[in-house]
């Protein structure tokens, strides 16, 4: 870092303070509301240059601004939040943070369509939940422990939306976590938001799944109801059986951690990703190895915009490990 993220005054590698605006240079995160869409310097066709009004010089695209297109990056974690192709709005958040020598943290949500104001409630509850996560990696807290009060803070920000004259309606979202702390992460959902643990080639720890579903299909599948073909091509596989927001009440997050033996990433989604490749043979095929976060989550990003980009996607990729 050469400038202050705050006032853009000079700093030295070794600051921990800004001298002019007085910003804590050792935190940096994401800012409150969402970045800000202009992060995004690279067209999908591969070519970072886009001329002053936002056109690619080599391709001619139009280039999203706002929420429409957001990438953020911070050492060992980068996101990227797309519209996609379908929908008019983009109802995905995330927010990162970064604390130096004491972790990452992120956050995932996804609005459910079918609320008012799902696009705010997402945001509300990534900020209200990155600002938990990121005190308790300055202060060392549990990441456990923190990961619950987390979901608390987003259930209670995105509560704050709702209209006691619109129950129905109440604006809603789902959620994922991650907070990494020295070579492990602890995980946290609510929803079908997913996290996935992708190892490298050859790691004895292999790739998996993280999360479980808070669906109708999900749930049905684990009582023994439906098998797991007949639940994803149910036309109710999507149902949810947890959110966050104004009609969901009291809600526990599942939590689990993962300390993995060789390097490789935490990857956080919305369903924008994980429905066109829903399994982690699916994911290993399509990423790209030995490449930046940021690589990684622009090829899934563009994998999933390829496929059909039918929803808003919503991809952060996490360093842990080596």
């Amino acid at each position: 870092m050469t400038n202050c993220p705050e006032c853009d005054a000079p700093v030295g590698a070794q600051d921990r303070f800004c001298e002019e605006c007085g910003r804590n240079l050792l935190v940096r995160t994401t800012p409150v509301g969402g970045p800000d869409g202009t992060a995004a310097a690279q067209c999908v066709c591969g070519s970072t240059d886009i001329d002053a009004d936002g056109f690619c010089e080599s391709c001619g695209r139009s280039q999203p601004t706002g929420r429409d297109r957001m990438e953020f990056v911070l050492p060992g974690i980068a996101g990227i939040s797309d519209r996609g192709r379908r929908r008019p709005r983009n109802e995905d958040s995330m927010a990162l943070g970064h604390v130096h020598a004491r972790g990452v943290a992120a956050i995932v949500c996804d609005g459910v369509a079918s609320s008012e104001r799902a696009d705010e409630a997402s945001q509300l509850a990534v900020d209200a939940a990155n600002a938990v996560l990121v005190d308790a990696l300055v202060e060392g807290g549990d990441p456990e422990r923190a990961t619950v009060l987390a979901v608390a803070a987003a259930n209670r920000a995105a509560g704050a939306l709702a209209r006691p004259e619109a129950p129905d309606v109440a604006p809603s979202c789902t959620y994922v976590s991650a907070m990494r702390t020295g070579e492990g992460a602890v995980i946290g959902w609510v929803g079908d938001s997913r996290a996935y643990w992708l190892a490298d080639d050859g790691a004895k720890t292999p790739s998996r799944r993280l999360t479980k579903d808070d669906t109708w299909a999900a749930q049905l599948v684990a009582e023994g109801v439906l098998t797991e073909a007949e639940a994803v091509n149910d036309r109710r596989s999507h149902v949810l059986s947890r959110w966050l927001g104004g009609d969901s009440g009291q809600v526990s997050p599942h939590v689990v951690a993962l300390n993995p033996e060789e390097s490789g990433i935490v990857l956080l989604c919305s369903d924008g990703l994980w429905n066109y490749f829903p399994e982690v043979e699916d994911l290993d095929d399509v990423r790209p190895r030995g490449v930046s976060p940021l690589r990684v989550a622009r090829e899934l990003t563009e994998a999933a915009l390829r496929a059909g980009g039918h929803d808003n996607i919503t991809v952060v990729v996490i360093e842990v490990g080596g």
